[in-house]
């Protein structure tokens, strides 16, 4: 069994196949050429630089492409990188497949789809459901295999499936603390806020954004898709606006990409059961790879901080308080 590239320590040397995410030239400022490449098996991924790049070198070692490498981790501005000893393209022999290489989320498919199918039968309200059905229907297959993201959070196989179904379960949790919520609303929107990513990103394994994700963005490719399916499905009212700014307001702030802020109580829950899910999936990920007692590499999405990870575990009573608990009794 292969050792994933992200159980590698520091000063570990490397010896094994990775798949290419993306790759990129550049220019050192002696003028001499580079070319970073971000490389990924199913632990994670690592940043690499290959050092008197030519052009066969950029033509060979491009995004998807299996490569053999040997070299060693090291720590560059706080972060283990990939030093390369000797690179090459994997050969048919190896026995390598893109499929190998793909990070997967850490629940079942078929469970994700379980936990979307049941959230949908709790829906009462008629429109919602039928456009939210409509939706699962026209993008069953995809939904349940891309990732949510191309960086940060579920940026994964199944990632965004995972997604949803951790954001229904934080609502169904609210919905219970807060009861004037209305749930319907509430699950049509976490269901379909990132849904027009299938049309944002490129593939599975290696995601990039299309020209649709370039020049329009997943919120208002899905917003028009929305409008779109209603029409389709001859279903009028206040539900379809209302479930267009839902998806239109979800990042929060114009800052952070959305063209509305939230101005409706379940669009602001909406945002914030967001913020939650993706800063926990980020967190969780990055403090899995360290030991107690150190801290993560800089996560550039949380305002590039380092987070500790205490060396204390949850619900462990440390010797000193058994200790005066015993003299107490």
């Amino acid at each position: 069994m292969r050792k994933g590239i992200m159980r590698h320590q520091i000063g570990d040397p490397f010896e094994g196949f990775l798949l290419i995410k993306e790759a990129s030239k550049g220019t050192t400022s002696n003028g001499k050429p580079f070319m970073t490449l971000i490389l990924r098996d199913a632990t994670g991924q690592i940043e690499a630089k290959l050092w008197d790049a030519t052009n066969e070198d950029s033509e060979t070692f491009v995004a998807e492409q299996i490569v053999q490498i040997k070299g060693e981790i090291i720590q560059f501005r706080d972060k283990p990188q990939l030093k390369i000893f000797s690179i090459r393209p994997a050969q048919v022999t190896d026995g390598v497949h893109v499929s190998d290489f793909v990070e997967k989320a850490p629940v079942a498919v078929g469970e994700l789809q379980e936990k979307l199918t049941a959230a949908i039968f709790e829906m009462e309200n008629p429109a919602l459901q039928r456009i939210v059905r409509a939706f699962i229907k026209k993008y069953q297959e995809p939904l349940l295999l891309y990732p949510a993201a191309t960086k940060n959070h579920h940026e994964y196989a199944s990632g965004l499936a995972h997604h949803i179904v951790s954001m229904l379960a934080i609502a169904r949790e609210l919905y219970q603390l807060y009861p004037e919520i209305n749930k319907d609303l509430l699950y049509a929107g976490i269901i379909l806020h990132d849904i027009g990513k299938l049309k944002e990103l490129s593939s599975v394994a290696t995601p990039t954004y299309t020209l649709a994700g370039k020049l329009l963005g997943h919120i208002p490719i899905m917003v028009e898709e929305i409008g779109e399916m209603a029409r389709e499905l001859q279903i009028e009212g206040e539900e379809v606006l209302i479930l267009q700014h839902m998806v239109l307001s979800h990042h929060g702030k114009a800052e952070w990409g959305s063209p509305k802020p939230p101005l409706v109580r379940e669009a602001e829950i909406l945002h914030l059961i967001d913020l939650i899910d993706a800063k926990m999936n980020m967190l969780n990920r990055a403090l899995k790879n360290v030991k107690p007692g150190e801290f993560t590499e800089r996560l550039f999405a949380m305002d590039n901080r380092s987070f500790y990870k205490p060396q204390f575990e949850a619900g462990r009573v440390q010797p000193e308080q058994q200790e005066l608990s015993h003299h107490q009794k």
